[in-house]
């Protein structure tokens, strides 16, 4: 005889709770009251700015549960906000989770899923403050806050770049979005066979899948720019480098010129888009999920920008130019020279 599966309808909240709690590092000193109560109670970091970020993340839009195993949703759900914090070169301090759960969940499933924030909640030395439980008759939503702090003349926000600034993206791009098509690809082939494993496509590319399921935020990289002021703008990369640059532009009012043969396409993804007969540079430009770091830095400041990506451990590419024209570009070399052409923009929301 089958014994049924236990569901998260099957537990009370606090028992939901306690197994989150169980899985968190113990709480810092400058958490006064933590979760169980109304409301977390936090001590402000000392001569430091607070930086907010929040992210939505919704089955069916933002990830698949066909293919996603439980704890890279609940690591993306952290992981996407961390991003945001690095992209503004601050240092996350405290999180706010709250989650949307349909009734039928298993409690296996929901077990993975916060160990896997939990996990990098620990390593990014975040501490969960608080948050929310709630049943939902809809999709499955995952709400995540972050505060992180930051010295005032350490920010980095879009708006800092200014005409002959050089733009640098950090790690390569298009990974993640060849992973989603590899996924989306098992996913098809194993429709109606019940849920797939990411294992059916993994030998294809690994890497990718990787990349997709478990981003791995820039923190370190995002707070050296920010404490060495050698970034004058910053943003993260989840809509896609297209968007990033679309946005430094619009932040900043100036135009962006991007070599189209430098910007650091994984190899793995270069492959997968040749074999689909997809344009590689726009597909891993405008593909998003990659949680990069485009900036800009001010020619002269380039050696302590070699200081940064020594100490950070991340490898760096120059790949183009802020402009005093307003137009976003790629250009492309030819025969007999080089030409223009508008670059398209990154993932829509909202079409």
């Amino acid at each position: 005889m089958t014994v049924p599966s236990s569901t998260v309808s099957d537990r009370t909240e606090a028992e939901l709770v306690a197994i989150i709690e169980a899985q968190l590092a113990p709480p810092p000193a400058w958490l006064t009251i933590g979760i169980g109560d109304d409301a977390a109670v936090v001590e402000p970091a000392r001569n430091r700015l607070e930086v907010l970020t929040v992210d939505a993340l919704v089955e069916g839009v933002h990830f698949d549960r066909r293919f996603s195993p439980p704890d890279a949703i609940g690591h993306r759900a952290l992981a996407v906000n961390l991003s945001d914090i690095a992209a503004m070169g601050a240092e996350p301090r405290a999180a706010l989770l709250s989650l949307a759960l349909p009734g039928d969940l298993p409690l296996d499933d929901f077990t993975e899923m916060t160990a896997g924030f939990a996990r990098l909640a620990t390593a990014s030395r975040v501490s969960l403050v608080g948050g929310n439980l709630t049943h939902t008759p809809g999709p499955m939503m995952i709400d995540v806050t972050v505060v992180g702090t930051a010295k005032r003349r350490q920010l980095l926000p879009r708006s800092g770049a200014r005409a002959g600034d050089e733009v640098y993206v950090s790690g390569t791009v298009g990974a993640a979005a060849a992973g989603l098509a590899l996924l989306k690809q098992g996913a098809l082939a194993a429709s109606g066979s019940g849920r797939p494993s990411a294992g059916g496509v993994r030998s294809a590319a690994s890497g990718c899948i990787d990349r997709y399921l478990r981003p791995t935020p820039r923190l370190r990289l995002g707070m050296l720019l920010g404490r060495n002021r050698a970034a004058t703008a910053c943003v993260d990369l989840s809509d896609g480098l297209a968007d990033a640059a679309h946005q430094i532009a619009r932040s900043s009012d100036v135009g962006v010129i991007v070599d189209a043969e430098t910007v650091p396409i994984d190899d793995e993804a270069r492959a997968w888009f040749d074999s689909h007969a997809a344009d590689a540079l726009v597909a891993a430009a405008t593909g998003g999920d990659d949680y990069e770091l485009l900036f800009t830095v001010r020619p002269r400041l380039r050696n302590r920008l070699r200081t940064v990506a020594a100490q950070a451990g991340t490898p760096l590419t120059r790949i183009g130019v802020c402009t005093s024209d307003r137009a976003v570009v790629w250009r492309r070399r030819q025969a007999g020279g080089t030409s223009d052409e508008p670059m398209s923009l990154g993932y829509r929301h909202f079409k």
